[in-house]
């Protein structure tokens, strides 16, 4: 074989697992929307229980705190693909909810997914 050969079908080979790493990479990846679900199933599924307080709802964010040991955590979550897990009137969410946080990354916490949710509805009676 001669050393032009040998290179093309080198270079070839080179193209094709650079090709093959990319594929698997983006396949493994995923795109964001997947990467944030698998997150949260995997919360639900692991995670530990806990208060949170409920301080403020976006279109589609939900504002809480939590303490975890004695440390004070602020955080947000997008339920934008989760609507259907809402109650109509958003506004009932404010106040107490449960949540859960990975044990090894207490900042790593949900309050709803697509098989859980810690939010409690208030009941508001007209008065």
């Amino acid at each position: 074989m001669s050393p032009i050969a040998q290179i093309a079908a080198l270079s070839g080979l080179a193209i094709g697992l650079i090709a093959l790493a990319i594929y698997i990479g983006l396949r493994v990846k995923g795109n964001p929307e997947k990467r944030e679900r698998k997150r949260r199933l995997n919360i639900s599924r692991t995670g530990r229980l806990g208060d949170a307080l409920i301080t403020e709802y976006s279109e589609s964010v939900i504002y809480y705190s939590y303490t975890v040991r004695g440390v004070q955590y602020t955080a947000s979550q997008d339920v934008s693909s989760l609507r259907d897990r809402l109650p109509a009137d958003p506004e009932r969410l404010i106040g107490v909810a449960n949540m859960k946080y990975a044990t090894n990354n207490p900042a790593n916490s949900i309050l709803v997914c697509e098989d859980w949710s810690g939010l409690r509805v208030a009941d508001r009676k007209a008065g």
